[in-house]
C-alpha cells in the first residue's frame, strides 16, 4: 500500500491518541514505516472481539453467582486467559487447574493455592474468594 492511501479512520485507537505503525511504499516504491489512526473493518473486527469479551464475563460472573462455577473462572474471563495460560501462570496441570472450577473443590483450597491464582489475577484472596455482585 502506498504511504499517501494509509486508512486513516476513527478507530478505538483514537480515543487514546494512540497511532498503529504500519508498513507502506514511498514514492519511490522502497518501504517505509507510517502511521495510522485506524481503518474501519479492524474497528469493527476490534469491537466486535470486545463485545464478546464482554459477554464472556458476564457469562462466567452469573455462573459463579448461582454457583455453576468457582470465581477463578470468572477471573479467568477477566484476564482475558485460557486454561492453558492460566494453569501456566500458576504452575498447575490443566486437569487440576480445571478441577477447581467447581465451587466445592474451591471451597476447599488452601491459601497456598489461592494465593497462586490471586497472584496470577494481580489481586487479593479475599477478592478471589468474594467476586463483587454489582
Amino acid at each position: 500500500m502506498e504511504k499517501e492511501k494509509v486508512p486513516q479512520d476513527k478507530s478505538n485507537l483514537t480515543k487514546n491518541n494512540v497511532k498503529e505503525l504500519l508498513y507502506a511504499t514511498d514514492a519511490d516504491g522502497n518501504y517505509t514505516t507510517t502511521l495510522s489512526t485506524g481503518w474501519e473493518p479492524k474497528t469493527i473486527a476490534l469491537s466486535n472481539s470486545i463485545d464478546e469479551i464482554n459477554e464472556r464475563i458476564a457469562e462466567a460472573k452469573m455462573q459463579v453467582e448461582i454457583g455453576e462455577v468457582s470465581p477463578i473462572c470468572y477471573y479467568m474471563e477477566v484476564n482475558k486467559m485460557d486454561l492453558t495460560i492460566l494453569s501456566s501462570y500458576v504452575g498447575m496441570w490443566k486437569w487440576r487447574v480445571k478441577r477447581h472450577f467447581k465451587p466445592t473443590v474451591f471451597a476447599k483450597l488452601s491459601d497456598s493455592i489461592l494465593k497462586k491464582y490471586a497472584d496470577a489475577f494481580e489481586i487479593s484472596i479475599a477478592e478471589l474468594k468474594n467476586i463483587k455482585t454489582e
